[in-house]
């Protein structure tokens, strides 16, 4: 079971609750879990995904969440989900993760 990171920004507090209930919270907004299985890991984005969708203003979804976990069969070897409009956008150059400024 691999390590899985959840990075949230701007958020409502629903959201963090239920992430820390689930994973430490080493520091704001970054939840980390060493032994987290592929289908909880499942269960958990589908509920985050779900609420992030409901959070919508108008037409504008507020906030964004990135969870990072191994993944052999992905470039770089890590697993990539995002919900709204992360910081920065990765790229597979070669085989590895790289940010696109």
């Amino acid at each position: 079971m691999p390590m899985t990171v959840v990075i949230t920004r701007d958020v409502p507090g629903r959201t963090r609750g239920f992430l820390a209930s689930i994973m430490p919270e080493p520091a704001p907004g970054v939840y980390a879990a060493a032994d987290l299985s592929k289908a909880v890991r499942e269960r958990l984005w589908a509920v985050v995904a779900d609420w992030h969708g409901a959070t919508a203003q108008g037409s504008v979804v507020q906030g964004s969440v990135v969870m990072i976990w191994r993944d052999d069969k992905q470039p770089g070897g890590l697993g990539l989900a995002t919900l709204g409009t992360p910081p920065r956008r990765l790229a597979d150059l070669d085989g590895v993760l790289v940010s696109v400024w």
